[in-house]
């Protein structure tokens, strides 16, 4: 059996990107930044990609990366989403990341390793793994590129866009330079400000066929399912932000010359939303192990991303609502950031496949389908 438990190297990784986030990251900065034409801070970016090396985490050694694996890519994520930051890494270094690692794709993984390029998989946020291979773009007999995706995330300030088509032969992934001639990017209103959607349009878009048909659904397949299953991280990292954040509200806050968290009723709530944070960290735990261990392509793999995506959509959305309701008044106000979290949750819940979308998958999965 799989050791959940956080190992030492993972707590230090933590450590570090906490650290980070603290000086770069704090609830005013975000706010600040987050209704700019520019939400993400390419400071941070910089620093968690470059000097700190997050980005290359699951790039191998010998293409620049550090070598390490999907537990520790979890890791982060569970940080970023503990502070809603305002970065491209589900997009970048989970979605574009894996689809490369299927590919040859050298020279891309080493600049995304060395921070040194940011990527983004043009496929829309909502998106679930085992999804039709899209058809919105088509490429021609000369490679060039001709469609529109709609909300695709972290696609601004990508400098490689990834993008599924289907050629004369079949379905392929492309890579295509966000400066190249036809492709043109519209901003759409996102729910989440920390997380912006973008319409990708291309029109005769000169592009490099990175995969053909034998591998590139498989690719694709492959990191839908990993960012579906390390996305459970960053939601884990979401509910445990609010359950601190509301418990030391609660311990200061007084109402009856009483601490407001010593009524029976709200510890009660308290300990119910533990225990369900309790359950979310050990189902997306167990899917990033299940990834890093066992590879996309088991079927474990795909049973223990479709266990933690059921299970922690719906926990970080419920821990987010408990965050707002249990401030009271400032719960409600912009000032206060647990609206980040309540939009960055309920965002999350619908990206990579909803809830819903992962328990109908899980009961084909264990041989339990619903009655007929």
């Amino acid at each position: 059996m799989s050791d959940l438990l956080y190992s030492s190297v993972e707590e230090d990784l933590r450590a570090a990107v906490r650290a980070v986030l603290a000086d770069h990251c704090p609830p005013s900065a975000v706010l600040a930044r987050c209704e700019t034409a520019a939400p993400y801070d390419p400071k941070l970016w910089h620093t968690l990609a470059r000097e700190l090396g997050a980005a290359g985490l699951q790039i191998p050694e010998e293409h620049g990366g550090a070598g390490a694996g999907l537990r520790e890519t979890a890791v982060v994520l569970e940080e970023l989403g503990r502070a809603a930051a305002p970065t491209p890494y589900l997009g970048s270094a989970v979605l574009a990341t894996t689809a490369l690692l299927g590919c040859d794709a050298a020279e891309l993984l080493g600049r995304l390793a060395a921070g040194e390029l940011s990527a983004a998989l043009a496929v829309p946020l909502s998106t679930a793994p085992g999804a039709v291979f899209p058809a919105t773009v088509r490429a021609d007999a000369a490679g060039t590129l001709s469609g529109t995706v709609t909300s695709v995330a972290d696609l601004a300030g990508a400098g490689t866009v990834l993008v599924p088509a289907l050629g004369q032969d079949g379905p392929a992934l492309y890579a295509v330079e966000a400066s190249a001639a036809g492709l043109a990017l519209t901003p759409r209103t996102s729910l989440d400000l920390t997380r912006p959607l973008t319409d990708l349009t291309l029109h005769g878009t000169p592009a490099r066929r990175l995969a053909g048909p034998d591998t590139a659904p498989a690719v694709l397949r492959q990191a839908l399912l990993t960012g579906a299953g390390l996305l459970a991280s960053e939601q884990l990292g979401i509910a445990e932000w609010c359950l601190a954040t509301t418990v030391t509200h609660l311990k200061e806050r007084h109402q009856f010359g009483r601490p407001v968290g010593s009524f029976q009723a709200v510890k009660h709530r308290l300990a119910d939303l533990w225990l369900d944070i309790a359950g979310a960290r050990a189902a997306a735990r167990n899917a990033a192990d299940a990834l890093a261990t066992r590879g996309s392509d088991d079927p474990e793999s795909v049973l223990a991303v479709a266990v933690a995506q059921a299970y922690c959509g719906d926990t970080a959305v419920r821990a987010a609502e408990e965050c707002v309701q249990l401030h009271g008044g400032i719960g409600m106000t912009w000032e206060h950031p647990a609206h980040l979290y309540l939009k960055r949750a309920k965002a999350d819940q619908l990206a990579l496949g909803t809830p819903g979308h992962h328990r109908a998958a899980l009961a084909t999965l264990a041989d339990l389908p619903a009655p007929a």
